[in-house]
């Protein structure tokens, strides 16, 4: 599952971007990835492991959900329906 967020441009600067992966690794537990950057910029990767799929979901919905409350919007969903924001 793949989503990428991005914020509105402002014209002063290149907007930011969040890109969210949840993705099963070798052992049967689950990885959260998320890139946080300016698009045309440097990037930060961060890894998260989970043991089971249900949590490794609740985790990327929760940082979804964070992101669209800070104003940004989605650009590309991969793998996933479109956030239902609360």
């Amino acid at each position: 599952m793949r989503m990428l967020l991005q914020q509105r441009p402002d014209g002063r600067e290149a907007p930011r971007f969040v890109q969210l992966m949840l993705e099963p690794d070798l052992l049967g537990g689950w990885t959260l990835v998320r890139e946080t950057g300016q698009i045309g910029g440097r990037s930060t990767l961060r890894r998260e492991q989970y043991l089971d799929q249900a949590s490794a979901q609740a985790a990327f919905e929760h940082a979804r959900d964070l992101q669209l409350k800070k104003g940004f919007q989605l650009m590309f969903a991969q793998g996933a329906e479109a956030p239902h924001p609360k």
